[in-house]
């Protein structure tokens, strides 16, 4: 991490996308996030990936934590990618999904760009601790 990101809050958006309407684990990062010092924006549910983006762009977000448990992620995640790519905010926004995502579907995601895939269980302290090394320099 540089100076500049040392001495800034690294802003995050976790985003619900689609119909999920199971919020619990959503609330939870965004609560361990914003203990661990981030800034946090939380989307509430049932949004589109075209609101995702652009709450993404408006917010100025280094982090986009995307939480999905519907089975939609291969449809609305690489959505997302795009709209951030269209609007010139991919390199600068690190990807996360979270949710109950199969492993094959965890390669596909992060050869879209995805930066890494959490599913159930995974320590905040791991989650966090992947956030600050390796949210991108601005």
């Amino acid at each position: 991490m540089s100076a500049g990101q040392e001495q800034r809050n690294i802003r995050c958006l976790v985003a619900k996308v689609g119909l999920d309407g199971h919020d619990r684990g959503a609330h939870v990062i965004a609560r361990a996030f914003r203990d661990a010092g981030f800034e946090v924006v939380y989307s509430g549910l049932h949004r589109a990936p075209d609101e995702i983006v652009q709450a993404a762009v408006q917010e100025d977000v280094d982090v986009l934590g995307i939480s999905i448990l519907s089975g939609a992620h291969n449809t609305l995640v690489p959505k997302i990618v795009d709209g951030l790519k269209e609007y010139g905010a991919f390199e600068d926004t690190l990807i996360l999904v979270g949710g109950i995502i199969p492993d094959d579907d965890k390669e596909t995601l992060k050869g879209m760009g995805v930066a890494e895939v959490f599913g159930p269980g995974t320590s905040m302290n791991e989650t966090i601790e992947f956030v600050r090394n390796n949210v991108p320099e601005r």
